[in-house]
């Protein structure tokens, strides 16, 4: 009888349950595809999916220069929320909420979706008057949100200490629908997917020109080769800029790094999700047990995937007032993502100069949450060449027209 080594267990496992011969092991590429994107994070293997789901456009290839999900979608804190302000920015990400609650179906995957619901705490009375608005504007768009007291906020959240000196929680703007998904199965499940329509995931190829001809789009040169397509998406979040200059214009963003830790794992405590703006801190508790705990971004400009000791202190002595409990934890492991931010904190999906070159990116620090229905409305851009009704307020135009989409509060650590 054939006897079998633990990692070979372990490994027949993963393959039966991830289906990683085909997602994970990159082919060579074609010589030519339909569509080729740039970026196998969740954004882009998103818009992937749905050129395939709801377009017909099978003939895909979404390259890489790391691993897939090893970018952004694979450091962040999983928060899922859609309590916007203004109308856009409502609209797609309530329309990402609302296919995160099917995704695990949708993919045939199980994403772990948990709508454990999101508290956003005021803690000034500035922030009060603006989640009171915020929640109204809900209202109208039609996603449940509502104000809440101090007393609703110790009730969802026994933990939390409601009368703290410096800063007392008055409020909370509470999305009870809202949530988390494990990151990296979102990823999977999407690779997944994307494998059985027959597309090509290609990994450790890395873009190093984009070639034009006649002001359209020809192809890319990468580190396994020249690659023609027809249409070019860019969905490389941080990296942007870069493939940007690659193909001859500019971006208005600025890449920087977010932090964020994980502490010991502990005995259920906290089943809510909870924001805190004013000090730039939010904390969550995973399935183990961890407490995860986000911060506020760098103030410089860098692109750098690590963690660093000033921004854990100013964290977790801003949080430890409001949580005194995390006091007595240690810290497990920290890292780093590059997020990229545009001037009004929202998004640009757009046709770019380069004629069938589209971008995907200025999320900033909102980007788990948004990758659904990123991915639907950057299908539809690259399906029919013009932004449908949920991309069509985030084109690069609304720099030049004016036409900003202010969501310096609500993307809180964004500012």
């Amino acid at each position: 009888m054939k006897r079998y080594s633990v990692f070979a267990v372990a490994r027949e496992a993963l393959r039966f349950h991830t289906g990683w011969e085909r997602a994970w092991r990159s082919p060579e590429p074609k010589k030519k595809y339909d569509v080729v994107i740039v970026g196998a994070g969740g954004h882009g293997l998103a818009t992937a999916y749905w050129l395939g789901k709801n377009h017909g456009i099978r003939n895909v290839a979404v390259i890489e220069k790391g691993w897939l999900g090893g970018g952004n979608t694979g450091r962040n804190t999983t928060i899922i929320r859609s309590n916007y302000l203004q109308d856009p920015s409502a609209a797609i990400y309530e329309k990402s909420r609302s296919l995160y609650e099917t995704m695990s179906q949708d993919v045939n995957y199980n994403i772990m979706f948990s709508p454990r619901g999101v508290m956003m705490l005021a803690q000034t009375q500035h922030e009060v008057r603006g989640f009171q608005r915020t929640a109204h504007a809900n209202a109208l768009q039609g996603v449940a949100t509502e104000y809440v007291g101090p007393d609703r906020v110790k009730e969802l959240c026994p933990i939390i200490n409601i009368d703290g000196p410096r800063y007392p929680v008055l409020g909370a703007l509470w999305q009870a629908r809202g949530g988390t998904a494990r990151h990296d199965a979102v990823a999977w499940g999407y690779a997944r997917a994307c494998s059985d329509m027959g597309m090509d995931i290609i990994q450790q190829c890395e873009v190093t020109a984009i070639r034009r001809e006649n002001g359209k789009v020809a192809g890319v040169s990468t580190t396994k080769g020249e690659i023609d397509c027809a249409k070019l998406g860019i969905v490389v979040a941080g990296h942007s800029g870069v493939l940007a200059e690659m193909a001859g214009f500019r971006l208005p963003l600025e890449s920087v790094a977010l932090q964020a830790l994980v502490s010991e794992p502990i005995k259920p405590c906290m089943d809510v999700v909870v924001m805190a703006n004013t000090v730039h801190g939010y904390m969550s508790q995973s399935d183990k047990g961890e407490m995860v705990i986000g911060g506020g971004a760098d103030g410089y400009n860098n692109y750098t995937q690590r963690g660093s000791f000033h921004h854990i202190e100013e964290t977790v002595r801003a949080l430890i007032e409001t949580f005194p409990m995390i006091s007595r934890l240690k810290m497990l492991r920290q890292w780093g993502g590059i997020v990229d931010m545009t001037g009004d904190r929202s998004p640009i999906i757009s046709k770019t100069p380069l004629e069938n070159c589209f971008v995907n990116c200025g999320w900033g620090t909102g980007g788990f949450k948004a990758i659904p229905g990123s991915g639907w409305a950057m299908a539809e851009l690259m399906a029919q060449g013009e932004p449908g009704p949920l991309a069509a307020a985030f084109t690069m135009n609304r720099f030049r027209e004016g036409r900003f989409i202010d969501e310096s509060v609500a993307a809180g650590v964004a500012h």
